[in-house]
């Protein structure tokens, strides 16, 4: 009998945190997960299935900013896994995964400025981009910054 693929290993471990499962390609697959199980989703990839992590990102949506945790699984023929967690704008705070990966560091760092998620447990939260003077609240990535930094556009708009 073969052995499982990769990919249906995932799936069978995690049947129970998956929230939803998309693929987009043979070798591209993405699934979300409450972020309650976000640490143990990552930690299952990373520690126990020898996944690497490439990097995350995050996006401003209208139902709340997505987070993606991107994994590699480069003995598989580069499968990429995407995990993907939403988190309330007015609840932004999600565990961080850099207390385990360390590569997640700076890129957590980068998102929580950019787009203002709280990384619970980060073992160092410093402003990594923006200045000393950088208003507190102000997202850049964020749907709303260009309102929220230029309201006299806002004004500009009503006018029209």
């Amino acid at each position: 009998m073969a052995e499982k693929d990769v990919i249906e290993k995932v799936k069978e471990h995690l049947k129970d945190k998956i929230v939803f499962w998309e693929e987009k390609s043979p070798n591209r697959h993405y699934f979300g997960v409450k972020k309650t199980d976000v640490v143990s989703v990552v930690k299952y990839l990373f520690e126990k299935m020898g996944a690497r992590f490439i990097t995350a990102s995050g996006v401003d949506t209208p139902e709340g900013i997505e987070i993606l945790y991107h994994f590699s699984f480069d003995k598989e023929g580069g499968k990429v896994v995407t995990v993907k967690v939403l988190v309330p704008k007015q609840s932004c705070e999600v565990e961080s995964i850099a207390p385990f990966i360390a590569g997640a560091n700076f890129i957590e760092r980068e998102i929580r400025e950019l787009l203002g998620v709280k990384f619970l447990n980060h073992p160092d939260p410093r402003p990594l981009l923006t200045s000393e003077d950088w208003p507190k609240g102000v997202y850049p990535l964020r749907l709303d910054y260009r309102d929220a930094r230029f309201p006299q556009d806002l004004q500009e708009k009503k006018e029209k």
